[in-house]
């Protein structure tokens, strides 16, 4: 995720405060010193890094921390305070008809990022549709209709078309059912006057009610002289950061919000249509230090419950009440693939996301899912006795499977083991009461409420 460097870093730092009920002078130095050096090599700008340091520093030194509160977790509520601040608000983007002009370089992920957003309104209950008036790169409409198709929403494009705003006056027609219009344009290798003027021309008459600037996360400080130029040619209403699942620092793309007056729309995430969010300040801040953001996660489960495909004939209260066979497994391993990769999963659950995550080996998430595909193609293997009733399967069904699916029979009997610990753990559901179910979910509750940001879980919970 953008910025792990920082996280990891950070929650490094606060971690030697750990048992400490009162800050020094030399304490709170010595962690603003990592935050600065923290931030600095996140590309954040220089002047931003002093000014939040200060910030931070005077906190710490003046603010009393509340009774029961270690030094570590007011330190904590300090920082998470004031990066909430440093980024601002997310960008307003009701669910209600508009149009978006999407504007930055060649390269930035414009073209990706208009169908990304489109697939996001439709699947709040919006039909969006995408027109592109990209002319000056080659293969520009074919990679949008592609990405449009991959996304299933509207698209209106023409490859033979030379004038840009013509497209857009064409695909406004031809799209006018639409409930939210998202043009794309043309980019260039540099800002330069041709690329502004076309910019001011398609936005005269497209009349958006929204400019977003797209930034890739790895363009680092020059973003702040971006975000300026294209400022000051059309405005900037908000910007979508990309390109978070490579090794991008991400932090001078974050800061270049500053420059316009604007905020964060969305972050792109991979490479997908599904691979975006919705930017949420207090979860994304809480995320990176490690405190997890219930409601993105929530919002992952609910889509990938929709995108599994069979809720019409599997209700997971069944499962609960009868036997949790292979087909069951099948389906929730299905719904986590839909949540997208699973190291991102992991990071919006408070307690495992962040410190945990850095113990673990750069491959070990990719070991996981590469796990689950080959769980998956056993089953394709399994008759549906066996799928049914996993049981059944002894030795010689063991080698027999292993045969048909290209898998060790190790990794067969580690499929059975994996079922059999679930179906245990099932079973200890169904033998609460409903007393004890009310219980555990008051729990649970009392450790991760409150949505996104900070919420009641970690060290600001009961």
């Amino acid at each position: 995720m953008v910025l792990d460097n920082l996280g990891s870093s950070l929650r490094g730092t606060l971690d030697t405060l750990q048992g400490k009920s009162r800050l020094s002078k030399e304490d709170v130095d010595e962690v603003v010193r990592e935050i600065q050096r923290s931030l600095l090599q996140a590309d954040v700008d220089v002047d931003i890094v002093m000014e939040l340091s200060d910030s931070i520093r005077t906190r710490a030194l003046e603010e009393d921390p509340p009774a029961g509160t270690s030094a570590r977790d007011h330190v904590l509520r300090i920082v998470y305070e004031e990066l909430v601040a440093l980024i601002g608000d997310s960008t307003d983007l009701p669910l209600e008809p508009q149009t978006i002009l999407l504007a930055g370089l060649q390269g930035s992920g414009k073209t990706t990022t208009a169908a990304k957003m489109a697939w996001w309104f439709s699947k709040k209950g919006l039909r969006p549709a995408v027109v592109q008036t990209d002319t000056f790169r080659p293969g520009a409409y074919e990679q949008s209709k592609q990405m449009c198709e991959r996304a299933e929403v509207q698209f209106y494009g023409d490859p033979d078309a030379e004038d840009p705003v013509e497209i857009a006056r064409r695909g406004l027609e031809a799209t006018e059912d639409a409930d939210v219009h998202i043009v794309d344009t043309s980019g260039r290798s540099g800002l330069n006057e041709e690329l502004i003027e076309e910019l001011k021309e398609i936005e005269g008459f497209v009349d958006p009610d929204r400019n977003l600037l797209v930034l890739d996360a790895a363009i680092g400080q020059g973003a702040k002289d971006q975000a300026q130029a294209f400022g000051d040619a059309v405005g900037v209403d908000g910007v979508v950061i990309t390109k978070l699942d490579g090794t991008a620092k991400g932090g001078g793309a974050l800061a270049a919000v500053n420059e316009t007056d604007s905020t964060i729309a969305f972050l792109g995430t991979g490479e997908t249509v599904q691979d975006i969010e919705r930017f949420e300040p207090n979860g994304f801040i809480s995320r990176l230090l490690g405190m997890g953001d219930l409601k993105q996660l929530a919002e992952r489960v609910e889509r990938a419950m929709q995108e599994t495909g069979d809720e019409d004939d599997w209700n997971p209260e069944d499962m609960m009440k009868g036997q949790f066979t292979l087909l069951d497994m099948r389906r929730q391993m299905q719904a986590m693939n839909n949540m997208g990769p699973l190291d991102q999963v992991l990071d919006m659950i408070p307690g495992i996301g962040g410190g945990l995550m850095d113990q673990l080996p750069d491959d070990a998430m990719d070991v996981t899912q590469g796990r689950m595909r080959d769980f998956e193609v056993i089953m394709d293997s399994m008759t549906d006795e066996e799928l049914r009733n996993p049981r059944v399967v002894g030795a010689e069904r063991t080698r027999r499977i292993a045969r048909g699916s290209g898998q060790p029979e190790e990794r067969v009997r580690e499929l059975l083991e994996q079922h059999r610990m679930m179906e245990r753990m099932i079973k200890q559901f169904q033998g609460m009461g409903d007393g004890d179910m009310q219980r555990m979910m008051k729990k649970m509750q009392q450790r991760g409420g409150g949505g996104g940001g900070m919420g009641g879980f970690g060290p600001f919970g009961d």
